[in-house]
């Protein structure tokens, strides 16, 4: 008798769980989680101490916004690092001037919490939209909301975002040096995590517990590198080098069965050192494959802007989860309702699931951390040069312990937070720590309860759309395999669509199965459609003779990092 669960029902609504087991659960640290910890100190110690000297740590608000955009960008290749860390230092200081001009023109809480609502909408928004990835919105908003409740007057403006300005050239420069030392580090990043991944997907052999997600992360993983790559500028011998290797990863994907894993790794070892980029052998069709590499690289690629519109229900929840926040904590008193802004900021994720958790570990993460500053705030009032250096042993923990999960990063940024209010003057410990729990506790609930309100209905519709475009892509490589002598290149062009298809798939399903009050979706039909795609890939890396296998040796180019 079988024991294979029966299939959903196409009209069943879905049963949706709010997760607890796992939401606290700690993973595996970041390959690089002590780049970002050190940049942010970098960039953070020389104004701030500078400020000390001078006696006006009063200031440092304005040139943390710029420093923090260090934190920014570690993943990206240098040549598209040094664009998006630029963007986002403009994007910064953007928030901070309509921040400082509001806070100038009125002091009414009301107005300015709903211009701290509008502007974490237009930032999480943005920064979903143009994916510059983590920290995301939350450092933006931070600021910016902070700054509408700091004094201030039209005269002043220019000169605080004059300080926001040259902490950001700072932090960019931070953000550009590693580049000296290993201008390829990021590509080379990218394609080892691919094929690691490719080898935990290459043991399962295509069948067994786990293997569908094991596929999944490696198809992930594989479509990361390609990203890096196509985004590292012209090409060079060392990419040329990588994509061979990254196309080694997709043919561990498509025929799992004939890949050793132990050679992935062993490859993946050496790009993780500074030395050679690992030789991968020819393969027969290497000019096709590289050429439909170009092609692509050549190609135009859709403007950031035509991904606002399915990001609208998440522009609105945002906006009013924030300002009902906001208004909540001056209902009750608070004498800070941006810190309630912020925490509801910082929830929103692409489904609600995903809101769910964050708010989970947002709330455990900041007791924890309100717990913390109790303990340290007798040494930071030492002194101002105390007070400094305790708030980059915060910088540091936050981004040393944030990547393996949200809260035990929190624990850190809580009294990092709240040290940085006591720049201006030392305040009641007791009377920060009761305002932040309140705001906390405030913030996480009403954006929650706003993003149950702001249903997603958009969702479902995403999913028939890239159903939509994964059945063309796979049409189109099929009709290329029916043909006795395709165009050079075409074939490999029409396998990386394919490939892109099928994570994007894969990536909108899960994103509408967190969401509530929607249709059901088509499962059986996404089943059907990721099987008849990777069948059709498959089809490609044989008829490109992809699959021959490669000389056994470990011999390396002539290519150095």
């Amino acid at each position: 008798m079988s024991r294979t669960p029966p299939a959903p029902h196409a009209d069943a609504p879905p049963v949706r769980r709010l997760p607890l087991a796992g939401v606290l659960r700690l993973g595996r640290p970041s390959d690089i989680w002590f780049k970002p910890a050190l940049s942010v100190v970098v960039a953070v110690a020389p104004p701030n101490l500078l400020l000390l000297v001078l006696g006006r740590l009063d200031l440092a608000m304005y040139t943390m916004a710029g420093s923090l955009c260090a934190l920014y960008a570690h993943n990206r290749p240098y040549v598209a690092r040094a664009r998006v860390l630029a963007w986002v230092v403009l994007g910064m200081i953007g928030g901070l001037a309509v921040a400082l001009l509001a806070a100038a023109l009125t002091s009414d809480a009301v107005v300015l919490v709903a211009v701290g609502a509008v502007l974490a909408a237009v930032q999480k928004v943005l920064c979903d939209a143009t994916r510059v990835g983590p920290p995301g919105n939350v450092v933006l908003t931070f600021i910016s909301s902070a700054a509408l409740f700091a004094p201030q007057t039209l005269g002043q403006i220019p000169a605080h975002l004059a300080l926001a300005a040259v902490a950001g050239v700072w932090a960019w420069l931070v953000g550009m040096a590693p580049g000296l030392l290993r201008p390829h580090g990021p590509e080379r990043r990218a394609t080892a995590h691919a094929l690691t991944a490719a080898a935990g997907y290459a043991v399962t052999r295509g069948a067994g517990a786990g293997h569908a997600k094991a596929r999944t992360a490696a198809a992930a993983a594989v479509q990361a590198a390609w990203q890096s790559l196509l985004s590292a500028g012209a090409p060079t011998a060392t990419r040329r080098s990588l994509e061979r290797l990254v196309v080694r990863a997709e043919v561990a994907l498509a025929a799992p069965s004939d890949t050793d894993p132990e050679r992935l790794r062993a490859w993946a070892r050496d790009l993780r050192g500074t030395g050679p980029v690992p030789r991968t052998g020819q393969l027969p069709t290497e000019s096709d494959e590289l050429l439909g590499v170009d092609e692509e690289f050549a190609a135009p690629v859709r403007p950031w802007w035509s991904r606002l519109g399915p990001l609208a229900p998440l522009a609105v929840r945002t906006a009013l989860g924030c300002a009902l926040a906001g208004y909540a904590s001056l209902a009750l008193g608070v004498g800070r309702p941006y810190w309630a802004l912020v925490t509801a900021a910082s929830l929103y994720q692409a489904n609600l699931t995903l809101t769910w958790s964050r708010g989970v570990q947002r709330v455990v993460g900041n007791l924890l951390g309100v717990l913390l500053f109790a303990a340290v705030v007798p040494l930071a009032h030492l002194g101002p040069a105390a007070l400094v250096l305790c708030c980059l042993a915060f910088n540091f923990g936050a981004e040393a312990l944030i990547s393996r999960n949200y809260w035990l990063g929190s624990v850190c940024v809580t009294p990092m937070a709240l040290l940085i209010t006591e720049f201006a003057g030392y305040q009641r410990p007791g009377l920060l720590i009761a305002e932040r729990m309140v705001d906390t506790a405030v913030g996480a609930l009403v954006g929650f309860v706003a993003a149950v309100a702001v249903t997603n209905r958009r969702a479902g519709d995403r999913v028939e759309q890239t159903l939509t475009d994964l059945e063309r892509s796979r049409e189109r490589a099929a009709r290329l395999l029916a043909e006795p002598h395709p165009a050079p290149g075409s074939l490999e062009t029409a396998r990386r669509g394919l490939a892109t298809a099928l994570v994007d798939l894969r990536a909108t399903v899960e994103a509408a199965s967190g969401e509530w009050w929607q249709r059901a979706l088509p499962h059986e039909r996404v089943v059907l459609a990721e099987q008849s795609g990777h069948r059709t890939l498959a089809a490609t890396v044989r008829r490109q003779g992809l699959h021959l296998d490669l000389p056994t040796d470990q011999a390396t180019e002539d290519v150095r990092p």
